[in-house]
């Protein structure tokens, strides 16, 4: 795999049978369980797993919105990566920059606003300062 994200984070993924339609082509939401999948092994390897922070924190995520562009198919069987790059960082709130690639062609590329709520309120929460200053 040839891919260029600066500063980011990568996740392979392949793509399986059930993540296409009919033409074996990816269906486009699933895009967005690949990103994140990717979110997700992000914060695993910064050493935060989510149902810890839960449960320690009090803290989820919930995405707040999501801008993406599709710009080129995936296709059944393809090994692809997830790139996961922050772009901005509040008390309460990230947005990171995700790129789906094959080799050096980029399919999907997206913003996601991810906000950090209370779990027992779901209201906005300020993300625990060691969770903060590691990402």
């Amino acid at each position: 795999m040839n891919v260029k994200n600066e500063n980011a984070f990568l996740w392979p993924i392949r793509v399986y049978y059930e993540d296409t339609d009919s033409g074996g082509v990816v269906y486009y939401a699933n895009y967005l369980k690949f990103m994140e999948r990717a979110r997700t092994e992000w914060l695993r390897a910064a050493g935060f797993e989510q149902d810890e922070l839960i449960a320690k924190e009090n803290v989820i995520f919930a995405v707040r919105s999501v801008q993406a562009d599709y710009l080129l198919p995936a296709h059944f069987n393809e090994e692809l990566v997830v790139s996961t790059r922050v772009i901005k960082k509040g008390k309460a709130s990230i947005s990171v920059e995700q790129l789906v690639q094959r080799d050096s062609d980029t399919l999907c590329k997206a913003t996601i606003k991810i906000a950090s709520l209370s779990a027992t309120d779901f209201k906005p929460a300020v993300m625990p300062d060691n969770l903060y200053n590691k990402i």
